[in-house]
């Protein structure tokens, strides 16, 4: 399943909170012709390092199938990011 909604929930160094979500299908939709461009910069990084192209998309297939659940934290002085995948 394609991950549907990133959470992205910050503590600041003052002690507020921010929590913030992120709808992924509009996102890819607005970024597309960036997207496009990344994908034909990758075939070309896939040539230059003789590399399988169906294979690293299948990879990336593969990356993005596993997202949903995951969290990423990270903590630096008082300041907290929590991301997570749904």
């Amino acid at each position: 399943m394609i991950p549907q909604l990133v959470t992205v929930r910050v503590r600041r160094s003052n002690g507020r909170r921010v929590r913030v979500y992120i709808p992924v299908v509009p996102v890819v939709l607005v970024l597309s012709p960036l997207l496009l461009l990344a994908v034909l910069g990758g075939v070309v990084a896939c040539l230059i390092f003789r590399m399988s192209p169906g294979g690293a998309l299948r990879g990336a297939g593969q990356v993005l199938w596993a997202l949903p659940g995951t969290r990423f934290e990270m903590e630096q002085g008082r300041t907290a990011l929590l991301a997570s995948v749904r």
